[in-house]
């Protein structure tokens, strides 16, 4: 069984935005919605400031809190991939994921009556793709891989990657390398 996982290395990203557009563009979104969103750090004093810009999606958690309160079963984990999916079919849109969800990323879709999350760019990956904010990504930030078979640098990054919070013991597959820029000099 596979079992995807998305990495993100922080101190690569500069938050162009890049990967939201096309998450954006890949899921037919409005110029308002996406299924990622971003966090900012700034710590020190001038002029020894740094700086971290840190994306957030689906972190595709393996105990995920989502599928364990979805009513009807739209939230439950793809056996072939690990991924936290919603079937759109089966979702009423009462939003009960979207409150479990302790990283705040599932989105309720009012045009669609229907609650969201990244999807890791299912239709592109059965095509033999990354997900489109992968790549998309201009610093090489964002990562796509197996992790019961890791290859490239996807593999070598991996040893780094931590959840981004695992007191939550959700078991995400989202994986984090956290580490702030520093400023100009």
């Amino acid at each position: 069984m596979r079992k995807y996982a998305l990495l993100v290395d922080s101190s690569r990203c500069i938050g162009c935005f890049a990967c939201l557009v096309a998450c954006q563009n890949q899921n037919e979104l409005a110029d308002d919605s996406s299924f990622i969103r971003f966090e900012e750090q700034e710590s020190g004093q001038f002029p020894n400031v740094k700086f971290m810009m840190t994306p957030l999606q689906c972190m595709h958690c393996a105990a995920a809190p989502c599928v364990a309160i979805c009513p009807t079963g739209a939230s439950a984990k793809d056996p072939e991939t690990g991924l936290t999916l919603v079937d759109r079919g089966k979702c009423i849109g009462c939003r009960r994921c979207v409150a479990a969800c302790p990283y705040n990323a599932r989105f309720y879709l009012k045009d669609a009556g229907i609650a969201q999350g990244c999807n890791l760019c299912l239709s592109l990956l059965k095509t033999g793709q990354e997900p489109a904010c992968v790549s998309t990504c201009l610093t090489g930030a964002r990562l796509f891989g197996d992790l019961e078979d890791p290859k490239g640098d996807f593999a070598k990054r991996l040893p780094k990657a931590k959840p981004l919070r695992p007191d939550f013991r959700t078991k995400p597959t989202a994986l984090y390398i956290l580490q702030a820029q520093e400023g100009p000099k």
